[in-house]
């Protein structure tokens, strides 16, 4: 059960840094200007309603020297290395070499609402026919989604499952039942402080006070796992039970008896 343990933490770490998108600088040929409902997206934080309709606003600037044929459009939001809403719009069109293309779409994110809350790290992307990524800019989206949603649902098994974690590690310590080896009783923390971080990542976006960006999410996630793992390693050594073969005798008294 331990190597199980250990292996998961292993692959959800793996995930955490690892599994982050790449920079926008090296993903595509177009330079992207974007605005959403007349408000630039580069460096803030747009509200996003899902009861509303949002008009976005993309110039494509093509500095090769060929033109660049665009699908779609997508926008998407991520954390934790996880995609929590992805919304494509075909809108085919071209970009000439050494040129600026203006286009303007109406995108009805109603189905958010189900899907997202709080401060999401997010993308908008122009695609190809391949959907390989031609272009993108990046931004904070703040949500305004339900509680109920994929993204808070998430949150919410996290933190039970989070709570279930520290319960079996101290009801352990609590019974002397920990593993006599300081590594051992260590990794026996290392779940428990795993999903603190990520718990304590996910409550910031959505009280809207962090957004989950790699710069945030890493340290936090793997600060925690480092105390919890220090935690265990520090705690007493299990008290030793009775050895099996320990008999009670009373010889002065056997004496006495046989007189």
């Amino acid at each position: 059960m331990g190597r199980v343990i250990t292996a998961g933490v292993a692959l959800g770490l793996c995930v955490i840094l690892l599994g982050a998108p790449p920079a926008a600088a090296d993903s595509g040929r177009l330079d992207l200007a974007v605005t959403l409902d007349d408000r630039p997206i580069t460096n803030a934080t747009v509200t996003v309603d899902p009861a509303e309709q949002l008009e976005l606003t993309v110039t494509a600037t093509n500095s090769g020297g060929t033109t660049v044929k665009v699908r779609s459009v997508r926008v998407s939001g991520v954390a934790l290395a996880l995609t929590f809403f992805a919304y494509d719009t075909t809108a085919p069109f071209e970009v000439p070499a050494h040129s600026r293309v203006t286009r303007t779409f109406v995108l009805d994110m109603a189905d958010l609402d189900g899907q997202a809350i709080g401060l999401l790290p997010s993308t908008v992307e122009l695609l190809d026919a391949q959907r390989d990524t031609l272009g993108e800019a990046a931004t904070v989206a703040d949500v305004r989604g339900s509680f109920w949603s994929v993204y808070g649902v998430f949150g919410l098994a996290m933190l039970v499952l989070t709570v279930l974690a520290w319960l079996t590690a101290l009801l352990a310590l609590a019974r002397h039942r920990l593993p006599s080896n300081r590594w051992r009783r260590g990794l026996r923390f290392l779940p428990a402080g795993f999903g603190t971080g990520l718990v304590a990542v996910v409550s910031l976006s959505v009280l809207r006070l962090v957004a989950p960006e790699p710069a945030i999410e890493i340290p936090v996630v793997l600060g925690a796992a480092v105390i919890a793992f220090l935690l265990g390693y520090l705690t007493p050594h299990p008290a030793p039970g009775p050895a099996a073969d320990e008999t009670v005798s009373f010889p002065d008294a056997t004496k006495e008896f046989n007189r």
